[in-house]
């Protein structure tokens, strides 16, 4: 039993080991890493959406059609884009941008860097479609996607959201700043309020015999803790500061989006799609693929990419991360 014991406790020893060098050589990769993301920041791809529209049209008639009947479809498909192209036919554009949204918007760098590129060649004659899958989370991280688009109205560039799962919380802070939101029926719209919720193990800690000690300056530097015991007026403090942000979110929805009910919509509650259409929280049902076919015919369309660039140090600490996951694994196994 003692030798099982000190060979458990060797096998911890070593594991707490690597997991703390594969840590702390983490840790070095990740700051050399974003000491050189300002230089190579990445960059902007564009797939041409028309085209990847024809080719599976063209695919559809292949297989269906007579061989005869496909050639001739094909050459009248070639002489309309001969016919455009020689005409000089300058139709306007839309350019698509997806972004999935988590807690901390992790997306919004590339949001902020694709409008930066847009902006240098867009024309009020252009439109960006931003689809937008988004369930919310900190404030400051969707104030700052909210703003990003937010830029684009300012240039006078249209800009349409569409929603086809969730738009909710920070998502619906995103997608209010639209000239028009689309939505597909079922999709998940709303929850204009704010929330906080935080346990406290203060009493715990105290049956434990452990002090714990918390001391600020400044009245308001913290209010309700982890571990402190939490006070009437700490509490009061944060719903006060819960209460500015909400006027905060509403007021950006109001001015966006004037005649929405307020009261009945900033409850914190959320809507599917045909009721918040109902509510005015949204324009039109609405799927983003129906919209851009339905676009094809008289725009050109194009899907943004912005991708950051995987350096060979960022790839160095992938590999760090696989082979201590597969280490584990073998370890775990060999113990089982």
């Amino acid at each position: 039993m003692l030798a099982a014991l000190i060979d458990y406790g060797l096998f911890l020893a070593k594991t707490l080991t690597v997991f703390i060098a594969i840590g702390v050589l983490a840790l070095l990769l990740l700051r050399a890493r974003r000491a050189h993301e300002e230089d190579d920041p990445g960059q902007l791809e564009l797939v041409d959406l028309n085209a990847r529209y024809r080719d599976l049209a063209l695919e559809i008639k292949k297989a269906t059609l007579p061989r005869k009947t496909f050639t001739l479809a094909l050459k009248a498909e070639r002489k309309q884009r001969q016919a455009r192209a020689k005409a000089n036919d300058k139709r306007r554009r839309v350019f698509v941008i997806d972004f999935r949204g988590d807690l901390m918007a992790s997306e919004v760098g590339a949001l902020r860097e694709s409008i930066t590129a847009l902006l240098l060649e867009l024309t009020p004659a252009d439109e960006v479609l931003v689809r937008l899958e988004n369930a919310g989370g900190a404030v400051h991280e969707h104030g700052l996607g909210a703003s990003q688009l937010l830029r684009l109205r300012a240039r006078g560039i249209p800009l349409t959201v569409a929603v086809d799962k969730i738009a909710a919380s920070g998502g619906y802070l995103m997608a209010a700043v639209a000239d028009r939101i689309l939505a597909a029926p079922f999709a998940v719209i709303g929850s204009i309020g704010v929330v906080a919720e935080l346990p406290n193990f203060h009493r715990w800690l105290e049956r434990q015999g452990i002090d714990f000690e918390l001391h600020t300056a400044g009245e308001h530097k913290r209010t309700l803790t982890l571990f402190g015991e939490n006070t009437e007026a700490a509490r009061a403090k944060l719903r006060e500061q819960l209460a500015a942000v909400h006027d905060q979110f509403k007021e950006l929805v109001k001015t966006h989006r004037a005649a929405l009910d307020l009261d009945r919509v900033s409850t914190g509650e959320y809507w599917h799609g045909e009721q918040a259409l109902a509510l005015g929280l949204v324009d039109e049902l609405r799927t983003s693929d129906d919209y851009l076919l339905a676009a094809r015919a008289e725009a050109d369309l194009f899907k943004v990419r912005w991708r950051m660039r995987k350096k060979p140090l960022a790839r160095l600490l992938e590999a760090v991360r696989l082979t201590g996951a597969r280490w584990w694994r073998r370890q775990i196994q060999g113990v089982a």
